[in-house]
């Protein structure tokens, strides 16, 4: 992979209904790693970063590919030598407080830079863009900031759902929650349903999976409607800016 050119896989989730833990996405997987034996897992999303490393080594091993846990030994250290990296899911605000207490923000974007795979999943997912501002999850941890890897310049949604007509719940719903963040920020959201994933790869981004895709939401404009297997290169030029308010 050229320098310069990102090569990701980030899905909205891990499991699907009826399939073992990655299974939908076990091609998508290989297609990213690209030969590579080996990668290092980033388990802070969750508190048991031992079941967690565990899982997903149970998961990808008769793949062919070795897993170690970043909390294994120095994780920075482990990121910069490291084939590839996959980021867990789980509580985005925790995993974000790890990432910048253990000092990952540069390691990761470095070694991006250079072509290293990047797989998220969820949070991980959620950490790939430039803040956590469009995760589902409740601030259980204070991370110094909401900064995080931007290896997309847009946001992203993970686990998006559509309004039900017929639900009785009285929150907000996904939708209108993506529309208060576009009232403060110029930053499209890309809202990806279970079973989808944005594959990255030569400076291009298609949604691809086995769901029905998802739906971007730009401010100022109706919600556009997302098949899987889409290009969706074209959310890069309309990036705009955080915090400019309505």
């Amino acid at each position: 992979m050229p320098q310069g050119q990102p090569n990701l896989l980030l899905l909205s989730n891990s499991t699907a209904p009826g399939r073992a833990y990655l299974e939908h996405a076990r091609d998508a997987i290989l297609q990213v790693l690209d030969g590579r034996r080996s990668l290092v897992f980033v388990p802070f999303a969750l508190a048991d970063h031992d079941g967690y490393t565990d899982a997903v080594r149970r998961a990808l091993e008769p793949l062919g590919v070795a897993v170690r846990g970043a909390h294994e030994g120095t994780p920075r250290d482990l990121v910069a030598d490291a084939e590839a990296v996959f980021v867990g899911g789980g509580n985005t605000f925790r995993l974000v407080k790890a990432i910048h207490d253990l000092g990952l923000l540069d390691v990761v974007r470095a070694r991006v830079a250079e072509g290293m795979p990047y797989l998220g999943s969820s949070a991980g997912t959620n950490v790939a863009t430039p803040t956590l501002r469009t995760t589902n999850d409740m601030p259980i941890v204070a991370p110094p900031s909401f900064e995080t890897f931007g290896l997309v310049p847009f946001q992203i949604n993970p686990h998006y759902l559509d309004p039900d007509p017929s639900s009785t719940h009285q929150g907000e719903t996904r939708e209108e929650r993506i529309t208060q963040f576009l009232e403060e920020n110029d930053v499209p959201v890309l809202g990806m349903r279970e079973g989808t994933w944005l594959r990255v790869s030569d400076g291009v981004m298609r949604l691809d999976g086995v769901s029905a895709g998802g739906r971007v939401f730009c401010r100022g404009s109706e919600p556009v409607e997302v098949p899987s297997g889409t290009d969706v290169t074209w959310l890069v030029e309309r990036v705009g800016s955080f915090d400019v308010g309505g």
